[in-house]
């Protein structure tokens, strides 16, 4: 029998080299188990196959954070996607610091297209990661607007796969930035120096086609007074009192009322204003907007003339456009009057304005965003019935046998 002295020494240098060896085994073992279950979805890969292209797409654009001002990793996806698949890819710089992009794509050398889809890539803060439970697909994003970005694509890549739409000339693609805050991306798209007849704008429409939005007026209050010690309120100018006043005329205003898009309306989002608590606040200045049903003028003038009846508070208008009318010249939908603002006023031309896509605009910018696979599949099927009215060749298309609408 082995003496245990030996049998310890003997098993113990074996361990000694074992030992560590398992223990980077474990390590890399474990990196590579992590770095798979999240590549699915974290990290956009092109796939090995066209199996499921729409739901693809939706997920890795939720699963690539963009929003405002933060665009660009979303930008190079998608110009990496696209030309993948055979579109020619331009890229428009919008800002160089921080780096924006818009993501403009044509088919071959004919830049000038009879339609264009168009929606945006950026979202409203914060970024909620890609998820799917409860029979619904969850992210920021995942309604407002990269379900309709990915539609879009979608729809277009079907088309041309079917011959129903010619490979050069008939759709081209806009993806822009900055829609949710002052429209700069599809500002500078007006540089690209085209022009269509039909536009299709991407949003969330409940599937409706929309029959317009409200126009928007984006303003600052700043108020004025003078600092001062709290227990001698005499001795300052509290700035806040003439803010809230001039808040609260402005909540009570008699605002116009549209038939077609309802009523205008009035929010005053972010207020600030003082240092502490026992300090006489010399400054407060309110963000404010209202979603213009008609009337833009008399409405900019109304809000102006009822800031200068309050003293010490000034009024600095950053954004306003009328109301818009889309067209909805398309049978088989259903329509509605949506109360928020686009990219459909930025963009120059006299192109007909649709406005259509998948997802609620009550879940947009919510902390629940989410949107249903059937919903996003059927959006691909409007979209290509947009685009067969946009081209006139709905009956034509039909009468050859070639499918525009994918059941």
């Amino acid at each position: 029998m082995m003496d245990a002295r030996l049998f310890f020494r003997k098993y113990s240098e074996i361990y000694t080299v074992f030992l560590p060896l398992f223990g980077v085994f474990l390590v890399v073992y474990t990196i590579m188990i992590n770095f798979s279950s999240r590549h699915d979805y974290l990290t956009p890969g092109l796939p090995d196959d066209d199996s499921d292209m729409l739901l693809y797409l939706h997920r890795s654009l939720i699963s690539v954070p963009s929003v405002t001002t933060d665009e660009h990793a979303a930008a190079h996806f998608l110009q990496t996607y696209l030309t993948s698949k055979g579109w020619t890819v331009e890229i428009q710089l919008v800002s160089s610091k921080p780096v924006r992009e818009n993501v403009f794509a044509y088919r071959g050398s004919q830049r000038s297209t009879r339609v264009l889809f168009s929606s945006h890539i950026d979202t409203v803060p914060p970024y909620i990661e890609y998820s799917v439970h409860d029979g619904y697909i969850w992210g920021r994003g995942s309604v407002d607007a990269k379900a309709s970005v990915a539609a879009q694509i979608t729809a277009a890549q079907e088309l041309l796969s079917s011959n129903a739409i010619a490979s050069e000339g008939d759709v081209s693609l806009l993806f822009v930035v900055g829609e949710e805050t002052d429209g700069i991306g599809m500002t500078t798209a007006n540089d690209l120096g085209l022009s269509w007849e039909s536009v299709i704008f991407g949003e969330p429409t409940e599937l409706k086609l929309a029959v317009g939005h409200k126009g928007l007026i984006l303003a600052d209050l700043y108020a004025t007074g003078k600092a001062g010690h709290s227990g001698y309120p005499e001795l300052g100018i509290n700035a806040n009192y003439f803010l809230v006043e001039a808040l609260h005329k402005l909540q009570n205003l008699d605002y116009p009322y549209s038939d077609l898009l309802g009523n205008t309306t009035f929010n005053a989002g972010t207020l600030a204003g003082g240092v502490a608590a026992n300090v006489i606040p010399a400054a407060a200045t309110a963000g404010l907007t209202v979603r213009v049903a008609e009337d833009l003028d008399g409405v900019v003038s109304e809000v102006q003339r009822t800031v200068l009846l309050v003293p010490n508070v000034d009024i600095n208008i950053t954004l306003a456009y009328p109301p818009v009318l889309c067209d909805y010249d398309v049978s088989g939908f259903d329509t509605v009057a949506v109360a928020y603002g686009t990219d459909i006023p930025h963009l120059n031309g006299s192109h007909k304005r649709y406005l259509y896509g998948p997802g609620s605009i009550l879940f947009a910018h919510a902390d629940n965003e989410r949107i249903s696979e059937d919903e996003l599949r059927e959006s691909v099927v409007g979209y290509k019935k947009l685009v067969a009215a946009a081209l006139g060749e709905t009956d034509n298309m039909a009468s050859e046998g070639k499918n525009m609408i994918r059941q």
